[in-house]
């Protein structure tokens, strides 16, 4: 609920209209759906004076429905909130719901935990999405949901839009968000307990966007028995949550990219950093200067200024 505290406001004071689309509502009886509300009751001095439709679709929306009552009245949510339920499934009735609530061409956040779900959502259902403007979405998989679908093509079609290729399955979903209309996407492994990690995906078509959906990310309380894990990384090391955290694995990345793909500038590398890996653009900045002192990669120019133009290349090349 983080990123939904801080995208509400944000929102409406681009538009008069927004829309938030919690796919799933009844997977938990409607629990994290009630959430949301409880956090536009927050806001109600933002909704006030303007539209905000939230639309929670299920596969039977009850349960989910009395919690929203509830929570609207318990609230005290402005007039300006309109909370729709939806029943016949996140994938059948999404794109009908997004059509009929008017989510087309004003903010629109989409929620999709998929953890209790068959499967991962269909890639229409998340290309529906973009209809928003601006539009992003925020995903949540089981633990090795992508991986599930390699015996069963057809289902491999439905989410990859196509087959996945050999390569990481996080790297091919992550190229088919890209291609259903959100070109930045981020994806962090969720772990507690040292078990396997829930994939959380962020896409979005706004760098803005993905710099405050990190900066979240790392803002998380870190005693909430939860570290990440960065799906990039080939030594797949646990990080703590912390404001400056641990620079290993943005360090391994950031060599491997440069490694591959030649020489880099500043600004490339911070975009790299901000897309491809759990990382903040900032902490690509720290991490090449940390590269530049151990002598692992040098500069060009070598003196002034580490500005977004000074080029990085791996020492040995």
């Amino acid at each position: 609920m983080r990123h939904l505290e801080a995208w509400a406001p944000a929102a409406l004071h681009r538009a008069r209209h927004a829309s938030y689309v919690h796919g799933y509502a009844d997977a938990d009886g409607g629990r994290a759906a009630e959430a949301a509300v409880r956090v536009f009751a927050e806001l109600s001095d933002l909704v006030r004076g303007r539209e905000l439709t939230m639309l929670a679709v299920g596969d039977d929306t009850t349960a989910a429905a009395a919690r929203l009552a509830t929570a609207q009245r318990e609230g005290g949510v402005a007039a300006g909130l309109s909370v729709h339920t939806v029943d016949g499934g996140t994938d059948a009735r999404l794109a009908v719901a997004l059509a009929a609530g008017g989510a087309a061409r004003v903010p629109l956040l989409g929620y999709l935990d998929a953890t209790a779900a068959p499967g991962p959502p269909a890639l229409a259902t998340v290309a529906a999405l973009a209809a928003g403007k601006p539009a992003e979405v925020l995903l949540v998989l089981a633990p090795g949901a992508l991986e599930g679908l390699d015996g069963d093509p057809d289902a491999a079609v439905r989410v990859f839009g196509g087959p996945p290729g050999d390569g990481s399955r996080v790297d091919a979903y992550r190229a088919a968000l890209r291609r259903a209309g959100f070109p930045l996407v981020a994806a962090v492994e969720l772990v507690a307990n040292g078990g396997p990690g829930q994939l959380l995906v962020f896409a979005t078509a706004s760098g803005k966007s993905l710099e405050g959906f990190k900066d979240t990310l790392w803002a998380v309380d870190e005693y909430a028995g939860v570290r990440y894990r960065d799906p990039g990384d080939p030594e797949g090391h646990l990080l703590d949550i912390s404001l400056t955290p641990h620079p290993g694995p943005l360090r391994r990345e950031l060599l491997g990219h440069l490694a591959e793909a030649g020489p880099a500038t500043v600004t490339e590398l911070r975009t790299f950093a901000l897309t491809e890996t759990v990382y903040r653009a900032a902490d690509a900045t720290r991490v090449l200067q940390a590269l530049l002192a151990a002598g692992a990669v040098t500069r060009s120019p070598e003196h002034g200024r580490l500005g977004g133009d000074v080029v990085i290349a791996v020492a040995d090349a």
